[in-house]
């Protein structure tokens, strides 16, 4: 065989490898994943930690999960973070993802109290925002109205206060997306706790975020 037949053959052997590697992705990166969408993240406005104004539009193009949650909630709350904080460390440096955390006692928690709370609870991804700022009712409305994640007042021993332990995934395009349970039913929310004898969801909800950022 000549050196140009060599030639030939060190060629196609290449193009075949970039084809067996890389055609797989290209496929990949054009699939739509499987889980489910339901209606649009309804619009809101707050405060973050550091004082600046954070909208649904600026989550746009970008995947994130939704909380609610109060700074001195002595229950779930620090349960669901360090779930958070879990996902925080997954997707580290990752400017297509980020987590709202929205407060439903805006009276107390200010931007610096949130900014105290972020720092000691370990919350640095940038795009991570602890948002308050708005009265109660609007919270409770975009909460239970927007969301249909329970927010409201409750028992001393809970502080005060009661909300849903459940984290909502939204996709780049502002769509609340989930997978389906078992039995082929849409799950809509993640559970961030163990519940009635059944495990947390974040395992899942890893898994669908990296979904969403492939599509």
């Amino acid at each position: 065989m000549s050196k140009k037949n060599y030639s030939y053959v060190g060629i196609s052997f290449i193009i075949l490898l970039f084809g067996i590697y890389a055609i797989p992705k290209i496929v990949q990166r054009f699939q739509k994943s499987d889980l489910e969408k339901f209606g649009k993240v309804p619009d809101f406005s707050f405060i973050n930690q550091e004082g600046k104004t954070i909208s649904n539009k600026t989550y746009d193009g970008k995947v994130y999960v939704v909380e609610f949650f109060f700074s001195t909630c002595p229950t779930i709350c620090p349960i669901m973070n360090k779930k958070m904080l879990v996902l925080q460390n997954t997707f580290f440096g990752n400017p297509d993802f980020g987590i709202a955390s929205i407060s439903i006692t805006p009276e107390i928690d200010t931007s610096d109290i949130l900014k105290e709370y972020a720092k000691n609870n370990g919350i640095t991804h940038k795009n991570w925002h602890l948002l308050s700022g708005k009265s109660e009712d609007v919270v409770y409305a975009l909460s239970n109205n927007g969301f249909k994640l329970y927010a409201g007042k409750g028992d001393e021993d809970h502080g005060g206060f009661e909300h849903s332990g459940l984290f909502a995934l939204i996709d780049k395009d502002g769509f609340i997306r989930s997978r389906k349970d078992e039995f082929g039913n849409p799950i809509i929310y993640y559970r961030a706790l163990e519940e009635q004898g059944f495990p947390d969801q974040i395992k899942e909800l890893t898994e669908d975020i990296k979904k969403l950022l492939d599509e």
